[in-house]
C-alpha cells in the first residue's frame, strides 16, 4: 500500500474514530451522572475497587498475546490461530485467579461487597480476552467505524440499558457490575461478528516466539501502567474507606472522559498506521508533532477552564454529597494535557522497535510513586490525587523525551506550541475568573458554568477570528481538518500533513 493510500485510509479512520468517540463521551457521561446520583460515593467506592482489580487482570489478559498482530507487517490464519489460544489460556487462567481472590481483596480492603463484585467482574475478564484478537484486527485494518460503532452499542446495552434500571430499583454496586459485564459480553459479540477470525487451538506455531516477544512486552508494560494509573485508589481504599475511593474514582473517571476522547479517538489509528510507516521515520514524527502541537495548543487551555470550572459542574451534576471531589477533579483536570501527551507517544516507541522503553522508563518513577501515596494517604484524598498528578506529569515528561529521541527530535520542536498553549490558557483563565467575578451574584452553579464556559469560548474564538496565527502552523493545520470553515483562513499553502 502506498504512503498515499495509508494516509488517506488513515484520514478516514481518524474521523469515525473521533466520531464515535464524541458519542460514546455523551452515553458515557450521562451514564455516570445517573449512576453517581443514584448510588452515591459508598457505591461508587466499591465498583471503584473491583474496576481497579478488572483493569489490572484485563492487562493480563485482554491484549498480551493479540497485541502483536496489530504490530507484524502481515497475518495469516496460524498468527490469529496462536495468539487467540494463548489469549483465552490467559483469559482463563487470570478470570479463576480474579474469582479465587475475591475473598481475601475483601479483606484486604475492609469491605465484605467487594467480594461479590471482583467475583462478578471476573466474568467480565474473560470475555475482554476472548474479544482482543478481533478488536485488534479491526484496528490493523483501521476499522473504527464498526469499532467506534460497536463501542458504542455495547456500552448502552450495558450501562443505559441495564445498569441505570438495576440502579433505579436499589441494586447498588450490583448494578455498576451487571452492567460492566453486560457490555463486555455484547462487544464480544459483535466484535466476532464484524471480524469473525478462526478459532482452532494452535499451541506452536513457527512465529510464536516474536509473539510471545511481543506478548512480554505489553504484559510488563500494562502491569506497570497499571500499578501507576491504580495504585492511588488501592492504597485509598486500604487506608482509609470505600466512600474515599468512590470520592477518588469518580472525578479521576470524569477527568479521564476528556483524554479518553483525544488519545480514544487517536491513539489506535496512530499504532495501526505507524506500523505501516515504520520505515518513514520522517513521516512519523510529522505525524507525531501535529497531534502534540494540538494537545499543548487547544487541549492546554481547555484543561484550565474546565478545572476552573470543577465545583460549580460537581455541584450541578452530582449534588452536593459529591462536593469533596471537586478539588479533586480540578486537579485531573489539569493533568489533561500531560495524560494525552503520554498516551499519543507511546505508540511511537511501539513502532520504532522500542518496546520495552515504556516500562523500563516508568519503573523508577513507580519506585518513587508507591511510598508518597501511601505517605500522603492518611491526610485524605487531596494528598494522594496531588501525587498522582505529579506522577502524570512525570511519565510524560518521560515518554515524550524517549519519543523524541526515537524520531531524532530535539525538544525545540514542542517548545513554541508549548509556549503557545501557556498564552492560551492564560487567556482563557482571565476571561473564566472575570465572568464568574461578574456573576457572582448568584449561588446557581448552572449561571456561573454557563457564564465561564461562554467567556472562555469567545476569548478563543477571537483568536481565531483576529490573530490565528497565534496557534501556530501545525495546530492550525489540524483544526482546519476538523472544522473546514477555518481552513482558507488557518492553514497556510504548503503546511504540514499528517
Amino acid at each position: 500500500m502506498t504512503h498515499a493510500a495509508v494516509a488517506a485510509l488513515a484520514e478516514r479512520a481518524l474521523k469515525w474514530s473521533a466520531l464515535t468517540t464524541v458519542a460514546r463521551f455523551v452515553l458515557q457521561f450521562a451514564a455516570q451522572v445517573a449512576l453517581a446520583r443514584l448510588l452515591g460515593p459508598g457505591n461508587f467506592g466499591v465498583y471503584g475497587i473491583g474496576l481497579a482489580v478488572l483493569t489490572f487482570v484485563g492487562f493480563l489478559s485482554g491484549a498480551s498475546f493479540s497485541y502483536s498482530l496489530m504490530l507484524q507487517p502481515a497475518v495469516t490464519k496460524e498468527d490469529i490461530r496462536f495468539s487467540f489460544t494463548w489469549q483465552m489460556i490467559a483469559g482463563l487462567a487470570s478470570a479463576a485467579a480474579m474469582f479465587a481472590a475475591a475473598p481475601w481483596l475483601a479483606r484486604f480492603f475492609g469491605d465484605a461487597r467487594v467480594e461479590g463484585m471482583v467475583q462478578l467482574l471476573s466474568l467480565a475478564s474473560l470475555f475482554m480476552a476472548a474479544a482482543a484478537p478481533a478488536t485488534y484486527l479491526l484496528q490493523r485494518d483501521l476499522d473504527f467505524r464498526r469499532l467506534g460503532l460497536i463501542q458504542l452499542w455495547s456500552y448502552a446495552a450495558g450501562y443505559l440499558a441495564v445498569g441505570v434500571p438495576m440502579a433505579l430499583q436499589g441494586y447498588g454496586a450490583t448494578a455498576l457490575g451487571v452492567a460492566c459485564v453486560v457490555q463486555a459480553g455484547v462487544a464480544l459479540v459483535l466484535t466476532y461478528r464484524a471480524k469473525p477470525h478462526p478459532v482452532k487451538p494452535l499451541f506452536r506455531h513457527e512465529h510464536g516466539g516474536e509473539a510471545l516477544s511481543t506478548g512480554k512486552a505489553v504484559f510488563l508494560t500494562n502491569v506497570v501502567n497499571w500499578l501507576l494509573g491504580n495504585l492511588d485508589r488501592v492504597i485509598i481504599g486500604r487506608v482509609l474507606n470505600a466512600h474515599a475511593v468512590g470520592i477518588f474514582t469518580l472525578a479521576y473517571n470524569l477527568a479521564s472522559i476528556p483524554n479518553q476522547l483525544l488519545v480514544g479517538a487517536l491513539q489506535p489509528a496512530f499504532v495501526a498506521t505507524g506500523a505501516k510507516l515504520q520505515d518513514d521515520r520522517a513521516r512519523l514524527a510529522q505525524g507525531w508533532v501535529l497531534a502534540i502541537a494540538c494537545i499543548l495548543v487547544l487541549a492546554m487551555p481547555a484543561a484550565v477552564v474546565m478545572a476552573m470550572l470543577s465545583w460549580d459542574l460537581v455541584r450541578l451534576l452530582y449534588g452536593v454529597q459529591w462536593l469533596e471531589s471537586a478539588w479533586v477533579l480540578a486537579v485531573m483536570f489539569l493533568c489533561l494535557p500531560a495524560w494525552a501527551c503520554w498516551g499519543l507517544s507511546t505508540p511511537v516507541l511501539w513502532n520504532t522497535n522500542r518496546r520495552e522503553y515504556e516500562y523500563r522508563l516508568q519503573l523508577p518513577l513507580l519506585a518513587l510513586a508507591a511510598p508518597a501515596w501511601w505517605y500522603f494517604a492518611p491526610g485524605g484524598v487531596r494528598g494522594i490525587a496531588t501525587v498522582s498528578c505529579v506522577v502524570i506529569f512525570a511519565r510524560a515528561i518521560v515518554i515524550v523525551a524517549a519519543t523524541l529521541r526515537a524520531l531524532d527530535l530535539r525538544w525545540s520542536v514542542l517548545a513554541r506550541d508549548l509556549g503557545r498553549g501557556v498564552g492560551l490558557s492564560v487567556l482563557c483563565a482571565l476571561a473564566v475568573f472575570t465572568a464568574q467575578e461578574v456573576s457572582s451574584w448568584t449561588a446557581s452553579p448552572l449561571v456561573a458554568l454557563f457564564a465561564g464556559g461562554i467567556a472562555a469560548g469567545l476569548a478563543m474564538l477571537a483568536v481565531l477570528v483576529f490573530k490565528p496565527e497565534a496557534l501556530g502552523r501545525d495546530a492550525q493545520t489540524a483544526l482546519s481538518r476538523v472544522v473546514p470553515v477555518f481552513g482558507p483562513r488557518l492553514a497556510p499553502r504548503g503546511g504540514t500533513a499528517a
